[in-house]
């Protein structure tokens, strides 16, 4: 889990740190501001178009293989970006990115299923549910340090960024290759007696026939028909526009907030929110399998999420920043309890597309949300409209959680 999480994290990293380098982008090659948000979202385009036929490959033949390509050819493409001229080559390099790195986290969601039975994965996506706050709490710092540091040679600094975290991902690629095991048969690190328990309890599960598309020859074009799938699809596309809400306007709602220009001081404080959610994707999985409530927990928090959200955009800077860490909290910590969701409902070859599909789809959220808030903003004249939008999405959200029906969606811990 700490090596999944590490390559989660170095995921965030080469994905976001274009937003460090894009006034030097601007400057140095060539970048106007138009051509940068159209690069910027051409990675979504690639990455969903290319997430179902990356996880059925990493069915085919195996996780380590796989995801040491994924690795290997992102850490590539992101350090290429040191050579952009112009919007042309920038363009054609999100795009590239976006198809290297697709498969990545679903593919990792479907390794998980080959290790842990039912009653931990909430748990053990919450742990892996880390890396994204931890990007967002020390990628800006790494990023900023190298972009403030004194040139060396003939680069700038941002060139430097990206050579230096494209090659940490060509590393820990060419590590995992070495590190990742398969399937619990394949691990040295078990006896044959624990090998033997583990996979029995998983074979229990994955048999069992009241989950759906469980034949390995199952055809993949049924997926679409089927509502339950669909309904995953639409609940995590609508956490995902939530998520990147956050993501894209936290900053700038920080420096609102406390009346400060964008900075260090915006920095620390916008570290805060994600130190808490941290906090909630470690205790809520627990807490509602200790309930053996994981759809309920996931619906209130929703709810709270939201109200959050509401509340916000019109209090007072102190009540506004706990309000703010909660939403970023609820939105982190709700989608481990998601996942198992759609996890336990799909078994084999259809839980290698399904679980891509669902993020594939869930990804053109990133899309969605900062043009429901442009347009909410100017529709009615108000910058806390668009907030209010992503408030009621998240809302939304919570009635369409409360009707699922899936296979095992809770467990009672023992």
């Amino acid at each position: 889990m700490p090596f999944l999480l590490l390559m989660y994290v170095i995921s965030f990293l080469d994905r976001a740190n274009i937003g460090f380098a894009k006034d030097a982008l601007e400057a140095n090659a060539g970048i106007h501001p138009k051509a940068y948000a159209l690069a910027a979202g051409l990675f979504f385009i690639s990455y969903a178009a290319f997430e179902i036929p990356s996880n059925l490959i990493l069915y085919r033949i195996g996780t380590r293989l796989w995801m040491a390509r994924i690795m290997v050819s992102w850490g590539l493409i992101s350090m290429a970006t040191m050579f952009v001229v112009g919007s042309r080559s920038f363009y054609i390099l999100r795009l590239l990115l976006g198809a290297a790195e697709a498969g990545f986290f679903p593919g990792v969601v479907l390794y998980l299923t080959y290790w842990f039975p039912n009653r931990d994965r909430a748990q053990i996506f919450g742990l892996f549910y880390f890396g994204a706050p931890l990007a967002f709490i020390f990628g800006g710092p790494i990023s900023g340090l190298l972009l403030q540091m004194n040139p060396v040679g003939s680069l700038h600094n941002w060139q430097w960024m990206f050579l230096v975290e494209g090659s940490l991902a060509v590393a820990v690629g060419v590590w995992s290759y070495w590190y990742l095991d398969n399937r619990p048969a394949d691990a040295k690190w078990l006896s044959t007696s624990e090998k033997s328990s583990l996979e029995n309890a998983l074979a229990h599960e994955e048999n069992d026939p009241s989950r759906r598309f469980a034949h390995p020859d199952i055809k993949l074009t049924s997926l679409l028909h089927d509502a339950h799938l669909l309904r995953f699809v639409l609940i995590y596309f609508f956490l995902q526009t939530s998520v990147y809400g956050v993501v894209f306007y936290l900053p700038s709602e920080v420096s609102t907030l406390i009346h400060e220009p964008a900075g260090f001081q915006v920095g620390m404080v916008s570290a805060i929110p994600w130190i808490c959610a941290l906090a909630g994707a470690y205790w809520l999985p627990r807490l509602a399998d200790h309930f053996g409530q994981r759809q309920r927990v996931l619906v209130i928090t929703l709810i709270v999420t939201a109200c959050a959200g509401f509340l916000f955009p019109i209090s007072h800077p102190l009540v506004g920043l706990i309000a703010l860490s909660v939403v970023a909290t609820g939105l982190i910590s709700v989608q481990p309890l998601f996942w198992t969701f759609p996890a336990n409902y799909l078994s084999g070859r259809a839980a290698a597309a399904g679980l891509a599909m669902i993020n594939a789809l869930g990804a053109v959220g990133g899309f969605v949300a900062p043009n429901i808030k442009a347009w909410a903003d100017d529709h009615f004249g108000s910058q806390r409209a668009g907030l209010f939008a992503l408030a009621a999405i998240t809302l939304l959200n919570s009635g369409l959680t409360a009707t699922l029906r899936t296979y095992r969606g809770n467990y009672k811990a023992d």
